[in-house]
């Protein structure tokens, strides 16, 4: 009897989930503090490569979908009173709900306009708290009832980001994925096939935004509860977009590699500063990305497919 083929890649998964969950017996606070960032930008990076690059939608607004997330959490928790984990997937909806409304009206756009639609929404969006003050705390932002521990956080953040990788995983290796591929390589051989255009662009758009939803949320709970406008800044989205290229775009297999290195950045560059530059670390920062975009100009997902094929010659 033939037994089933096991995917090329599921050995490496599984081998990273293991260490992933051994990580926390031998990590101090702070140290669990950086791994929960490298899964929210995980969660992050996922959403946008799905949009980005299996479909070929270019978004830099990527961090107002995390602030909706994440000020779900925040308003449930503080004036309900809301199980914060049940948070979630209220998070992962209502996001799925605004990405599908903002997917709509983007069909009109395409490329460098898209890109700039997507921009003013991560400029506008988090602004919104300023304008309902009274509700969403304004600067000072809204504050979630209860406080978690570091592994409570830890082992939340990464069944999330496993969770998720897989719903991925299935959604792309599917009708579904191989019609957004469609998308992405021609529209106009898409259309001739009897693809939708519209219903998978929105639909990508969609799920994109679910994805950043659930990372807004963790991110909140990371923050000490507290959902502030200033954290969803336009910086936010640009990070997770080195970080989706950084990954390699149209693949899932690069994207850890993406979110540690935007999430273990700043300490990264923090321990190499400039001498005699008051802004020194984020030279450094700047440096270290145009470095690693030289070097790995496809990703780290084009460096394993490289590397793959050496091994077949």
């Amino acid at each position: 009897m033939r037994l089933p083929r096991i995917p090329a890649g599921l050995p490496v998964a599984a081998l990273a989930g293991l260490v992933l969950a051994l990580l926390p017996f031998t990590m101090s606070g702070y140290h669990e503090a950086l791994a929960v960032q490298v899964a929210i930008f995980f969660i992050a990076i996922l959403g946008l490569n799905i949009l980005t690059g299996y479909t070929g939608q270019i978004s830099i607004g990527h961090g107002a979908f995390m602030a909706i997330g994440g000020y779900t959490t925040a308003v449930m928790s503080h004036y309900h009173h809301t199980n914060l984990i049940l948070t979630l997937p209220m998070a992962f909806a209502i996001a799925f709900v605004c990405g599908v409304l903002v997917g709509i009206p983007a069909l009109r756009f395409s490329g460098v306009y898209l890109a700039l639609a997507t921009f003013a929404l991560a400029v506008s969006v988090p602004q919104l708290s300023l304008k309902f003050s009274k509700f969403l705390g304004a600067r000072n932002g809204l504050q979630t009832s209860k406080s978690v521990s570091h592994d409570w956080l830890y082992g939340v953040s990464w069944s999330c980001a496993a969770i998720l990788f897989v719903l991925a995983w299935l959604v792309l290796r599917g009708r579904t994925g191989r019609a957004f591929r469609a998308v992405r390589d021609s529209e106009v051989a898409a259309v001739s096939t009897g693809i939708s255009l519209p219903i998978y662009k929105v639909l990508a758009f969609g799920i994109s935004a679910a994805f950043a939803g659930v990372a807004g949320s963790i991110f909140v709970l990371a923050t000490f509860g507290y959902a502030q406008p200033d954290e969803f800044g336009v910086i936010l989205s640009l990070e997770i977009l080195v970080g989706a290229a950084v990954a390699g775009l149209g693949s899932l297999w690069g994207v850890l590699a993406g979110a540690a290195f935007i999430g273990l950045l700043p300490f990264i560059s923090s321990s190499a500063p400039l001498i005699g530059s008051n802004h020194g670390e984020d030279v450094v920062r700047g440096l270290i990305v145009v470095a690693v975009m030289l070097l790995l100009p496809n990703g780290v997902a084009g460096l394993l497919a490289r590397l793959a094929r050496l091994r077949r010659v």
